[in-house]
Order: C-alpha cells, then sequence, then structure tokens
C-alpha cells in the first residue's frame, strides 16, 4: 500500500511555521526571504513532498478568481532604433499581432515598452513594472544595433523572449525555425529536377537569426555531389564588421554587378531567397523566373499561386511567447532559468509557378 502523500500542514508542522508561508515558499513567491524558502523548499524534497497538479490549477483559479476583475498586464517590450520603427518590419508587426490576439484570449493584456526611452535605464525599467505590478515580459524586437545585455531585476519578473537579440542574459525564447525553413526550401528544389541550387542573402538578415539561414543551407548542400554545391552570394559581399560594432543599420540593397558575376559564374537552376529583394537586379538583367531558373521565396506572407516558397508563421511565433509566459507566471516561476531554451515553429510550404518541376 502507498504511503500517505506529503502535504503543505505536514511540511509546516516539521518547520515550525504557518501553512500560509510553506505555500508561499512552494511557489518561490518574492514575498518570503530567500533563506526561508531554501530552508522550507529543501525540507519538502526531504520529506517527498511532490505537488499534485490538479490542486495546483485548482488554488490558482481560486487566487485568479479573488484578483480585481481588471486583466494583468504583460509588458511587450522593444527596443528598435525608434519606438515603432519594428512596425515597418512585418514579421516583427506579426510578432506583436499574435501575442496580442493570444493574451486577450486567456485574460491578459499586452501593453508595448520601449527600452530606449529618454532617460531610462534598465534599472528604472524595472522599478516601473514592479510598481504597475507587472510579473510578465516578452523580449522582442530588439535590432542588432542594441545587443547590449539585459540588466533587468530578474528575481520580480518571469520573462520569455521573442528570436534572438539580445544574446545575454540567457532567458527561454521562441523564434521561427529557420534553419528548417532553408532545408525545406533546398528538399523542394531538388524534387523539382533541380540541382545547381543556390542561396542569395543579406547578411544583416542572417546574422539577426543567428546565421541560421546559412546553417540549413549548408546542412542540405553537403548531401548534393560536390560539383553542384554553389557558394551562398551574400550581400554586403564581406561582413562588414566595423558597421555592425558601431551600430549602424546596413542598408539591405542588392547589388547588382556582384549578383549578374555570381550568376554568371555558376548558372543556378534555382534560387533560394527573397523575391523582392533581387527584383531589381533581375529586372536590370532582363531575368525572369521561371523562365531562367526557379525562384524559391523564403520570406512569403501569404500563398499566392505565383511564388514557391515558404510562409512563415509569425502570428504563432507570437501566440506561443504569450502562452509559454503564462505558463510560468501560473507556476509563479520567476527569475533567470537555470538552463536556456529555444523552440522553434515550422513554416508552411507553399506551391506557386517559379518552381515549376522538370
Amino acid at each position: 500500500m502507498a504511503g500517505k502523500r506529503v502535504t503543505l500542514s505536514d511540511i509546516a508542522k516539521r518547520d515550525g511555521s504557518h501553512v500560509t508561508t510553506v505555500s508561499l515558499a512552494m511557489r518561490n513567491s518574492p514575498k518570503l526571504p530567500e533563506a526561508t524558502k531554501k530552508r522550507i523548499q529543501k525540507l519538502a524534497k526531504e520529506m517527498g513532498y511532490v505537488p499534485d497538479p490538479a490542486l495546483g490549477a485548482l488554488a490558482s483559479y481560486r487566487r485568479r478568481a479573488k484578483e480585481t476583475r481588471s486583466k494583468e498586464t504583460l509588458a511587450y517590450v522593444t527596443n528598435w532604433t525608434s519606438r515603432w520603427g519594428w512596425k515597418d518590419d512585418r514579421s516583427h508587426a506579426q510578432f506583436y499581432e499574435g501575442a496580442t490576439e493570444a493574451a486577450d484570449a486567456i485574460g491578459y493584456q499586452l501593453e508595448h515598452f520601449w527600452l530606449s526611452e529618454p532617460g531610462m535605464t534598465h534599472s528604472r525599467f524595472s522599478k516601473i513594472l514592479f510598481t504597475r505590478g507587472i510579473r510578465g515580459i516578452i523580449i522582442a524586437s530588439h535590432s542588432r544595433e542594441h545587443e547590449a545585455p539585459l540588466e533587468l531585476d530578474w528575481k520580480g519578473f518571469s520573462c520569455i523572449k521573442i528570436d534572438f537579440f539580445p544574446h545575454k542574459p540567457q532567458l527561454p525564447n521562441v523564434s521561427n525555425d529557420q534553419c528548417g525553413s532553408v532545408r525545406l526550401a533546398f528538399q523542394k528544389a531538388l524534387e523539382s529536377g533541380a540541382k545547381r541550387i543556390g542561396l542569395v542573402m543579406h547578411r544583416g538578415w542572417d546574422m539577426s537569426v543567428d546565421r541560421m539561414w546559412t546553417a540549413g543551407f549548408l546542412v542540405e548542400q553537403y548531401l548534393v555531389e560536390e560539383k553542384d554545391r554553389l557558394p551562398v552570394c551574400y550581400f554586403p559581399a564581406a561582413e562588414p564588421r566595423e558597421v555592425w560594432e558601431n551600430e549602424t543599420e546596413v542598408e539591405v540593397k542588392i547589388d547588382t554587378a556582384r549578383f549578374k558575376e555570381w550568376y554568371e559564374k555558376w548558372k543556378p537552376e534555382v534560387i533560394i531567397g527573397n523575391r523582392v529583394f533581387i527584383a531589381d537586379a533581375m529586372k536590370e538583367l532582363g531575368l525572369e523566373a521561371p523562365r531562367d531558373f526557379g525562384l524559391i521565396d523564403l520570406f512569403l506572407y501569404e500563398k499566392n499561386g505565383k511564388d514557391a516558397g515558404i510562409v512563415q508563421n509569425h502570428r504563432f511565433v507570437g501566440a506561443t511567447a504569450i502562452n509559454m509566459l503564462a505558463s510560468r507566471l501560473m507556476r509563479n516561476d520567476l527569475g533567470l532559468p537555470t538552463y536556456g531554451r529555444t523552440s522553434f515553429v515550422e513554416a508552411d510550404w507553399t506551391d506557386g509557378e517559379s518552381l515549376p518541376t522538370k
């Protein structure tokens, strides 16, 4: 026969404290001193205490039912070069749309904060959130220029990050599956009958996702015959480290002469990239897809029948971030995690006229 389940009352009796104190300690509440929480948590472990998920969910529901009717606010924190500049990037705008919809669906409201407000410091920002009772934070839309570590008062907050910047501190994050997307694109190119498959990529886009675009392409390219392995056509030609370090945005523009040189030398049968990015060069050189080569667009936002490529589910990325954050808040999981964790959201493939089958 199984032994009696250890309860919070059992732990309170052994510790000589009130059951409410034990409950707060087990929920890692900031209302208790760290020493008290650690002592009680250690005792609970020694006694073999295992939380009951059903009771935990019920208790969480009761606590929320007693709270004010107004929705709890979550902070959506950006650090672009301007307050709303990230909205000009359609993917980042959709992150926010998905997060807003998901937050509303589960009883939260999302409020935007810009970390580069005049006079704003990380310490001041922490105090603003704490004073307003905001515990949950989504770190989103941080441009490459803002790579300095975030130094918030983490012990009072739960946080989820969208995408990769800034890299420090280590936070749970969610992103599109760029590596998987470009691998899928390469596989679809092979299925079409093509052998010589090239990637045209802006270095800034690649750097913003920790070079996952390049990583996925090289993995797939390794599996084809060496004679069919084309070098990536990057723009700019060399990585301008001094530009990244000086915090200046690189213009997203293709070099037609360089594209022509690469195209004529390597003669790709399929190009993986972005139609908008290479459109000017194609027009100037008199090239058309699929007449001259198959074209797979990595940055589609909807299926249009014309373009074959990848539809990235940006709204679902935002929604996933909210659901991950809500889960942490329900467990009162505050502070920095011991280990980082990254969740990737898969993209959808769509057929189109730009990639005919041979």
